[in-house]
Formats: C-alpha cells, sequence, structure tokens
C-alpha cells in the first residue's frame, strides 16, 4: 500500500471526554452515527486546523477535504480575501444594537446577482429559510398545505420531518403532501385532490438525496412545475441550501430555465461565515414584512461582508465552471480507479456536487468499507452524501485523491477474496 492508515488515538479520547458533556459526544450529520462511520476507528471525531482544501485532526492526520464543511467551504479555508473583508468589518463592528450598514450592501449584491431574487430576508441556518418560506407562503396564500418531493429534506423544522421521528407530533405534519420526482401526473392529482388548498410546492433543484443514486431534472420538468404553480396560485420555493451557486451563480433555478417564488441560500454564501438568505419575488414582500420571524445573531455584519467578499470572488473565478471542470476530472480518475480493482463505481448528480456508490453490492457495505478505507489514508469522503468541490482543489489534489482511492479499492479488494 503507498498510503499508510492514520491513528487517531488524540480523537478517541477527546470523543470520550465529550460524551461525558456533550449528546452524543458528536450530535448531527457530523456525528459518528449519522455520518454513518462505520467502522468507527477509521474516522476522525475533531480537527486541530484547515487551510484551503485540506484539515488537519487533532492527531495530525493531514484529509483532502470533499466534504468542505458539508458544504460551506466554497472558496477554501481560511480565503485571504474572504478573511480579510471578515476581519475589517469586525474591526469596526459585528452584532450590534441597529444593523451595521453593509446589511444593505449585502441584500443589494444578492439581488444583483440572483435572478429570481427581488429582496433578501438574512437568517442563520439553511432551516431558517425554508421555514420562513414556508410560513410566507401560508401567509400570502391563507393555506396550509404544502407539497414536498419524495426523499425530501428541508430541515429539521418539525413541519418538514416524518411524522415517526422523536418528537414530531402527527398533527405537525398533517399538512404535508409527498409525490414522487419527475411525475408531473402525480402532482397534477396530488393538487385536484387538494384544490385551493396548497400553499407551495418545496424542492431542490434536483433529487440529490442521500443513499440513492441523484438524479438531475430537465428543463422541461420544471417548466411544467412553473405552469401548474402559476395556473394554481402556488408559491414555488427552492431550496438551494446545498446546491446554490454551485451550478449557477444566478440560482440553480436560473440553471435549469424557470423562476423560484423564493429560493433559500446558506451553504456556500459566506465561505462558512454564519448566515442563510431567503430571496423572493416582489409580490411576497408584503407577506413577510408582516411577519415577527427573526434571531439574535440575524443582522450581525461580519458575515455580510464575508459573503461579499465570497460572491464578487466567485463572480471573478466563473467557480460554477471551475467546480464542473475539476468535479469531472476527480470523478474520472476515481471511475478509472475502480474499474482497474474490478469495481464498477457509479457518479451521479452534477460533479460540483457529485454522488458516489460502489454498484457491486446492492447492501451498500462495500461502499461504506471502500468509503472508510479513503477516510483513514487521507481523503475524506462520506459514505451517503453529496461531496463537495471547492475552488483551492488543485490537480495535484486530485491525483493524489485518486492514488488514495486506488490504494483503498486494493484493500477492499484484499478483504473479499469472493470478489477476485
Amino acid at each position: 500500500m503507498s498510503y499508510p492508515e492514520y491513528t487517531h488515538e488524540k480523537s478517541r479520547a477527546l470523543f470520550e471526554r465529550a460524551k461525558k458533556v456533550i449528546p452524543s459526544g458528536v450530535y448531527g450529520h457530523l456525528g459518528p452515527a449519522e455520518g454513518l462511520f462505520i467502522p468507527v476507528s477509521k474516522w476522525p471525531m475533531f480537527s486541530e486546523r484547515a487551510e484551503g482544501t485540506y484539515f488537519w485532526d487533532v492527531d495530525g492526520n493531514k484529509y483532502i477535504d470533499y466534504m468542505c464543511a458539508y458544504g460551506p467551504n466554497v472558496m477554501g479555508y481560511n480565503d485571504p480575501d474572504v478573511d480579510a473583508a471578515a476581519l475589517a468589518q469586525l474591526k469596526k463592528g459585528n452584532c450590534t444594537s441597529s444593523p451595521g450598514s453593509i446589511m444593505v450592501d449585502c441584500a443589494e449584491l444578492l439581488v444583483d446577482t440572483v435572478a429570481s431574487a427581488d429582496w433578501v430576508y438574512f437568517a442563520k441556518n439553511g432551516n431558517d429559510t425554508t421555514q420562513i418560506a414556508a410560513m410566507t407562503a401560508r401567509a400570502y396564500t391563507h393555506r396550509k398545505k404544502i407539497i414536498f418531493f419524495k426523499g425530501y429534506y428541508h430541515g429539521i423544522s418539525p413541519w418538514q420531518a416524518k411524522k415517526d421521528y422523536n418528537g414530531v407530533l402527527p398533527e405537525e405534519v398533517w399538512n404535508n403532501i409527498i409525490v414522487p420526482w419527475d411525475d408531473i401526473p402525480a402532482l397534477q392529482k396530488a393538487i385536484e385532490e387538494n384544490k385551493g388548498e396548497i400553499a407551495a410546492i418545496i424542492a431542490q433543484p434536483y433529487d440529490h438525496g442521500n443513499f440513492h443514486d441523484n438524479v438531475i431534472m430537465t428543463r422541461s420538468f420544471w417548466q411544467k412545475v412553473r405552469k401548474i404553480c402559476d395556473d394554481e396560485d402556488i408559491q414555488l420555493i427552492i431550496d438551494d441550501v446545498r446546491a446554490g451557486f454551485r451550478l449557477d451563480l444566478a440560482g440553480s433555478d436560473h440553471y435549469f430555465g424557470f423562476k423560484a417564488d423564493m429560493i433559500c441560500f446558506c451553504k456556500a454564501l459566506a465561505n462558512g461565515y454564519n448566515m442563510s438568505a431567503l430571496c423572493g419575488r416582489d409580490h411576497l414582500k408584503n407577506a413577510i414584512s408582516g411577519m415577527n420571524v427573526t434571531g439574535s445573531y440575524w443582522l450581525s455584519s461580519v458575515p455580510f461582508a464575508a459573503c461579499i467578499a465570497n460572491i464578487e470572488k466567485m463572480k471573478k473565478l466563473n467557480t460554477p465552471q471551475l467546480f464542473d471542470t475539476l468535479g469531472t476530472k476527480l470523478i474520472n480518475g476515481l471511475k478509472v480507479a475502480g474499474k482497474e480493482h474490478g469495481f464498477d463505481l457509479v457518479a451521479s448528480g452534477m460533479p460540483s456536487l457529485f454522488y458516489l456508490r460502489i454498484a457491486n453490492d446492492d447492501s451498500l457495505y462495500l461502499h461504506q468499507e471502500w468509503i472508510a478505507e479513503c477516510v483513514s489514508r487521507g481523503v475524506f469522503f462520506a459514505s451517503h452524501h453529496n461531496h463537495f468541490i471547492n475552488a483551492a482543489l488543485t490537480d495535484e489534489d486530485i491525483k493524489t485523491t485518486v492514488e488514495i482511492a486506488e490504494d483503498a479499492f486494493k484493500a477492499v479488494k484484499a478483504n473479499h477474496p469472493e470478489l477476485a
């Protein structure tokens, strides 16, 4: 093997400490349970520092990071231009009793950048934006029901959860209607059965869910959905929290040739500075203006400065094209490496937001094993999640990634002589 496996003694010890004072030690998608760290011994639990496209864990192990903090690292960790703008604003003021004037600058830039945006409402998490979008649609239409596409994930608020989730009451999801992706007749049937009761359709720009190959929707599909919404006075909400700015700097709705009524952004907005933004069209401005939704830190100025610098740099670099080029090169290299060792590696979705699956085994155990072998040698993938490209990634990083992936394929094959 060219790349020896890492060890994680300090990570393990820190995790034992964490479990005593933090539920689950590390909770949510960054924790070993939700992240499906199988086996746990192959994974780091805590990082020490990050730079560019890399992070280092507390044991000093270096990783080429294709999770990018699960999306926010779009330009590269500690990007000098973004950090300089944030630091300059921090010296002037951040969380103050009246919002900084830079909030207006940031909103104007987003309205100029996002094709469907006439206004911007700032918050902190993607969940905030989807929550506010649903409330706005209900306030505008005076209707309750919302249509989701199968396999949806739009945050953690109870109304958008599943009824069997811990802590979620059945009545909190009574107004949810779920239809298959890319099935216009099923969508029309659901609308007809709930005539005049549907406030909104909320959807990602394409089916980029977990545990299955991602499916890119056609422009024709979205044009049909847009027309249905117009005919029935249903608000079309696009959840661009994950894909936003990776396909098109004007928004993923623009990429697919239609205009959303509201579009939700978060991850790629400010290169890791904590903010989100709901953008919407003029006819909804009064509805959202009449609602009382806010947070203690939603109007803090430092993230706005980072956002401005980040968006301007994304435009300068044409990051959607850059990500597509780098992602395509990486995916092709990984597929060739897999094939050389007898593995059918399927890559789906967009190259800037690619999803991987070893198709030799429907149980996904082989895939999880390969991912763990990659991680334990210095390439940070996730077992069942989209992966992200950032602007700091180089051709040399891609070359190293493919070499480590090949080592990982060798290790899995050695563990499974039945594959020979």
